[in-house]
């Protein structure tokens, strides 16, 4: 039944995104770093629904006091940064080197915020750890109640935990980037995933096993958990979207949405940890 829904929305009004038309850009930036100022305004121009977009997504996770306006203005730095720096030789679109480094500016201008307080860093290290340690115990999924008993809380104060860390459970290329063996995270994405001519082959290849290792999280997570994750990181709906695709609040998927993101995130440490290990 979900899946069913899931397959009616791939045409629906709440599916219809901002595509920016690529033609005009794809011209400009074919001719690389040698653009006008004038073709570096076109492209900005065109590109500036891609960077309200971004920002708006960002901006339904994270509390009402970050200014989605100062996310826009970051946004056009990394939009200007993608410009500068885009390699028209590489097998990658520029629409996708642009969210990445658009999003990757916004991620940077939240840090300099330092908006998440320490004391709830430390609650969501906690769940994070408990994840990991009962789901590698468990060799499966764990339960709410298995992750509440392994806390010393009660259910109504797990998933008051759950709401309370909600905002810094981002999935995003800087998770990723951190989880990677030292070094690699230094390194452009799009460098380790395109660029032939590394010298160093481990470094790609440790990514390379990232991207799998999380494609096997993402599969091993429960049901519910991995459709969120496929609406909103694939499909790009809302969790308002999401919820009335798989009927329920905006809230649930909220929930559902958090700790799909501290499975995945404990996975990927594991991996680091795992890898580390071997290499000694």
């Amino acid at each position: 039944m979900l899946m069913n829904n899931f397959i009616m929305t791939k045409n629906s009004p709440i599916n219809n995104r901002v595509r920016p038309k690529e033609r005009l850009a794809d011209k400009l930036i074919a001719i690389g770093p040698n653009l006008t100022e004038d073709e570096r305004g076109k492209v900005i121009l065109q590109y500036a629904p891609l960077v309200k977009y971004v920002a708006n997504r960002l901006a339904m996770r994270l509390p009402p006091n970050i200014s989605i306006d100062d996310l826009v203005s970051a946004g056009v730095i990394g939009l200007i940064d993608a410009i500068d720096k885009f390699d028209p030789d590489k097998n990658i679109k520029f629409k996708t080197y642009a969210e990445f480094r658009i999003r990757g500016a916004m991620l940077d201008e939240l840090r300099s915020m330092d908006w998440v307080p320490r004391s709830l860093r430390k609650k969501a290290g906690e769940l994070e750890r408990a994840y990991s340690e009962l789901e590698q115990a468990l060799g499966r999924p764990a339960e709410d109640e298995e992750v509440a008993d392994a806390l010393g809380i009660g259910l109504d104060d797990f998933y008051r935990l759950i709401d309370e860390t909600k905002n810094i459970t981002f999935l995003d290329i800087d998770v990723i980037k951190k989880n990677l063996p030292e070094g690699g995270a230094d390194e452009d994405l799009f460098d380790l995933i395109s660029d032939e001519g590394k010298d160093d082959p481990f470094s790609k290849l440790n990514l390379l096993e990232v991207k799998e290792i999380l494609r096997e999280a993402i599969q091993s997570l429960p049901e519910k958990e991995r459709l969120v994750v496929t609406l909103y990181y694939y499909e790009e709906l809302t969790m308002r979207e999401i919820g009335e695709v798989m009927g329920y609040t905006e809230s649930r998927i909220s929930q559902m949405h958090t700790k799909a993101m501290l499975r995945l995130r404990a996975r990927l440490k594991q991996y680091k940890e795992e890898l580390f290990s071997a290499a000694q």
